[in-house]
């Protein structure tokens, strides 16, 4: 099968190999498209440590489970052990044992991947796959972030960076009727974020035109907490977002923290939380924005996102 593998930091080799054997538990799925994330991108420069050599990367991959034709979606969080204490009490996405697509297995960037049974999730048949691929993890996890912000019914919220996962988590806050205020640096994103409902679309560093009872980092630029912090009401909550972050700067108490303001950050997602986010989608449907690319096109799309030339989510087409 055609594939593409993290040869080395910085860069992705466009290889064969062979179509991968299921194990017990597992299923073969034929890929029909996969979603680019920065995660990819954090794996390709270094960012993230190398957990197996010659990775496929890829974790929002839509295909079918070859036999069947059950059409599903193969996303970022691969296993758990299930019986750590975090399992138990329902934080699966902090198990110290817990696996990723992509990263510990080979993921989408393939023709074919193979993925454990309870960790796949049911897909429509009536919805286009590249339509369905950022929802995986762009969508699942700007899901998480948001109820990590913790934004009150009807409050204002704060988007920083309006990428992938970014434009998807504004619709659902804005459907839940929030007052959504997006700062980023691209104008070609700035003008989609006003078109989907965003109250007021600024600068990444510029200041809301009002205080956020909560607000949620997807930039992974650590200059941005202090400003967003500043920008939060009393009370207030900014969730970082991203699997990596540069270094924040030294903080200052009264600015930034005082009068119960919360810094948090957001680790993967449980398997609750997609099914969760995917019915809520089923009830009300987002505008996936996608900027598609071929199969081996894969190393551009990712030069794309590091240059912020993709508006919304770049996809890669890889079933004929």
């Amino acid at each position: 099968m055609n594939a593409w593998v993290v040869a080395r930091p910085g860069t992705l080799e466009f290889t064969r190999l062979p179509v991968p054997e299921p194990g017990p538990d597992e299923v073969l799925v034929q890929v029909e498209v996969c979603g680019v994330c920065r995660t990819d991108l954090h794996l390709r420069d270094g960012d993230l440590d190398v957990h197996r050599p010659r990775t496929v990367p890829g974790h929002e991959a839509v295909g079918r489970i070859a036999g069947t034709g059950e059409r599903v979606g193969v996303a970022w969080l691969r296993s758990t052990d299930g019986s750590c204490r975090y399992c138990l009490r329902g934080d699966e996405n902090l198990c110290p044992n817990s696996t990723y697509t992509g990263w510990d297995a080979d993921g989408g960037y393939a023709e074919y991947l193979v993925a454990p049974r309870d960790y796949v999730y049911p897909l429509p048949d009536d919805y286009p796959a590249e339509k369905l691929a950022p929802l995986l993890c762009a969508g699942i996890i700007g899901y998480r972030s948001l109820l990590r912000a913790e934004l009150p019914p009807g409050g204002r919220l704060g988007v920083y960076g309006f990428g992938a996962s970014a434009h998807l988590t504004a619709q659902v806050a804005i459907a839940q009727g929030a007052t959504v205020h997006v700062l980023t640096r691209a104008e070609e994103a700035r003008r989609l974020a006003l078109e989907l409902g965003a109250a007021s679309a600024r600068g990444a560093y510029d200041q809301p035109p009002e205080k956020l009872d909560a607000a949620i980092l997807f930039a992974p630029v650590g200059d941005l907490v202090p400003t967003a912090l500043e920008a939060l009401d009393r009370g207030g909550t900014l969730a970082v977002a991203g699997i990596h972050l540069t270094d924040i700067p030294v903080l200052n108490y009264d600015r930034h923290l005082f009068q119960e303001r919360d810094l948090r950050s957001v680790t993967a997602n449980t398997r609750a939380d997609g099914r969760a986010f995917l019915e809520f989608v089923a009830e009300h449907p987002l505008t996936v924005e996608t900027t598609p690319y071929p199969l081996d096109r894969a190393d551009r799309a990712l030069r794309d996102l590091a240059a912020d030339r993709v508006n919304g989510a770049a996809v890669l087409s890889i079933a004929p």
